[in-house]
């Protein structure tokens, strides 16, 4: 029986590849250039956003790496209605079959749900390490199949199509790495420029967005204005909310403003 896959959203979203099965009747395999071999996914991540255009929903579902596109017709009545149920923002679990279309003689990528269900951020968290170790996994693999001592044709295969070198796959790892970073840290480090001698500033501003009750969160500015008078600079206040939405803390609904998770 096919196992799912777990892979981060920057790297599932930069698929160029597709492999047809040697099944005629079942979907293609979608490859990323990190080595996996996609058709049925497990993600974990916020849901940050849900369109319902009437046939078909819309939804983001953000990880520490990026965002996935979910797209699910609405006559799938049993996970649209979960769906359009769900407060957001909400971290969930997806169980869902990966899917491509062709445009501008491109490859966009999207994940057509099965299931998905509300989970707490620890569940998240596991997520993001168990997928962190199987995305290195496949590194490690592709990295083998470089230096000559792997001829796994399921390595080749992306190896050949992205044309990868080691500098790019010590890329991928960096990415990896920040992911992981942002689970483990149990008291987040201030980005630069963040003055820790004084003030809190991650938790003031986390403080001053959890005031705003509007579906589109509070405007950046209206953060910064607010922080100046607990002494906190512009430039201060604008690395707080960076970092804040780097460790999955908040995220932005829409263009200059930012919403708590």
């Amino acid at each position: 029986m096919e196992g799912a896959c777990s892979v981060f959203a920057g790297e599932y979203q930069g698929a160029t590849l597709t492999v047809p099965d040697r099944d005629p009747q079942s979907p293609a395999w979608i490859v990323t250039s990190g080595g996996a071999w996609c058709r049925l996914l497990f993600l974990s991540g916020a849901l940050t956003e849900v369109i319902d255009t009437g046939d078909v929903l819309r939804c983001r579902l953000a990880d520490p790496t990026g965002a996935f596109d979910i797209v699910i017709s609405s006559r799938r009545s049993v996970v649209a209605d979960t769906l359009r149920e769900i407060p957001v923002p909400s971290f969930v679990t997806v169980s869902g079959t990966a899917q491509c279309y062709r445009r501008n003689e491109g490859i966009v990528v999207t994940v057509r749900p099965d299931h998905i269900q509300p989970v707490d951020r620890p569940i998240r968290d596991a997520w993001v390490l168990e997928t962190a170790e199987q995305t290195l996994v496949r590194v490690e693999q592709l990295l083998c199949a470089i230096n000559g001592t792997s001829q796994d044709e399921r390595t080749l295969v992306p190896l050949r199509h992205y044309a990868l070198t080691q500098e790019q796959l010590k890329e991928q790892v960096a990415i990896v790495e920040r992911a992981v970073q942002s689970v483990l840290a149990v008291a987040p480090a201030p980005a630069a420029g963040i003055d820790t001698t004084g003030i809190d500033t991650r938790q003031i501003v986390m403080e001053i967005m959890r005031t705003e009750n509007n579906p589109r969160g509070i405007a950046v500015d209206e953060i910064i204005e607010k922080a100046k008078t607990r002494g906190i600079t512009p430039e201060q206040t604008l690395a707080s909310i960076r970092s804040l939405i780097e460790d999955d803390e908040c995220y932005q609904p829409q263009k200059g403003y930012v919403k708590p998770l």
